[in-house]
């Protein structure tokens, strides 16, 4: 192996267009963790919004003037190369799936925390692999937050914002756990929500909101975050429940005001708001797994771009409205 490395690296904040191919050292793994030399990793929002610093409140976390961490990447699907100590669970020559904790799958080796990837079941697809960790979990959790599939009535369910990569995986399990799920996307974007699973599509900038019944909804996965949270209360039954699913927001506080209104309004009767704060949760990677390898659902990837056009992944997810997912083929 040699010592060197291609990453696409962001040495400060800033645009699609400031992204760079450098040469750098590979890294070592530490004890408990693997490297794995990349093979696919898929591009999330989350990948832009730290790209750009944004929102301020991040930044004593991940760096306050230039990135502690400048290689995006939080999905992973990579052979495993070299075993730091301790590590149980995987062994060199796996290939395996799971989530970066602060990004690097935009390079061409990552060394990871073993708990945090798992070996890839024979038949599964890399690139669908790939897309499952951050979309696929956070939708999971949303609709586990939202208690979907746990009422003993049927349920409908609203998906807001479901055509992007959370929601596309959101409007899948929501149908696959009995629901019927109405969503809510662009025209352009409707027909591929519906073959999806839903039942009724609509477009909530278009559409108001204020002509669906009031308590028409079990559960509201919110992952579009412009609909007044009062607007979104008066869709659900009173024992229901409002899952806000995105950390969009202010370019300082980011969600944090409108998670602070959504905990003082669930305070009382009434239908309750719940902030998602998503983590890193293999068993659920696992169950995504199993219904991917059974076909119960298929990932919507709009668009694979080689290593070299990376840079190009991250300025059509800096654009906005991506429909599904995009994966980089590192290796």
């Amino acid at each position: 192996m040699t010592e060197s490395m291609k990453a696409w690296r962001n040495e400060a904040y800033g645009r699609a267009a400031d992204v760079a191919l450098d040469e750098v050292p590979i890294p070592v793994p530490l004890t408990g963790e693997v490297l794995l030399r990349m093979r696919v990793t898929a591009l999330n929002a989350g990948d832009v919004r730290l790209m750009q610093g944004d929102p301020l409140l991040v930044r004593p976390m991940f760096g306050m003037t230039r990135p502690k961490f400048p290689i995006r990447g939080m999905d992973a699907v990579g052979e495993v190369v070299q075993a730091g100590p301790n590590v149980i669970g995987v062994e060199v020559g796996d290939v395996v799936v799971g989530e970066l904790q602060s990004g690097g799958g935009l390079g061409e080796y990552v060394a990871v925390p073993a708990s945090r990837v798992q070996p890839l079941p024979p038949g599964i697809d890399e690139g669908d692999a790939a897309t499952l960790p951050i979309a696929g979990g956070t939708a999971w959790q949303a609709l586990d937050l939202a208690r979907v599939g746990l009422r003993s009535r049927a349920e409908r369910v609203l998906v807001i914002g479901a055509s992007g990569g959370v929601g596309t995986f959101a409007v899948q399990f929501a149908a696959l756990r009995g629901a019927e799920v109405w969503a809510s996307c662009a025209e352009r974007n409707r027909a591929l929500v519906k073959g999806l699973g839903a039942v009724r599509t609509l477009d909530h900038r278009r559409e108001p909101l204020s002509a669906i019944p009031g308590g028409h909804f079990d559960a509201v996965i919110d992952i579009a975050g412009d609909i007044g949270l009062r607007d979104l209360q008066r869709l659900v039954t009173d024992d229901g429940t409002i899952v806000l699913a995105t950390g969009a927001g202010g370019h300082v506080l980011g969600p944090i005001p409108r998670m602070l209104r959504a905990a003082l309004l669930s305070v009382g009767a009434g239908p309750g708001i719940r902030s998602l704060a998503a983590t890193n949760r293999p068993e659920v990677i696992t169950k995504m797994l199993e219904l991917l390898a059974a076909r119960r659902f298929a990932p919507v990837i709009e668009h694979e771009y080689p290593f070299r056009e990376a840079d190009a992944a991250l300025a059509r997810i800096e654009e906005g409205h991506v429909a599904g997912k995009l994966i980089v083929r590192v290796g």
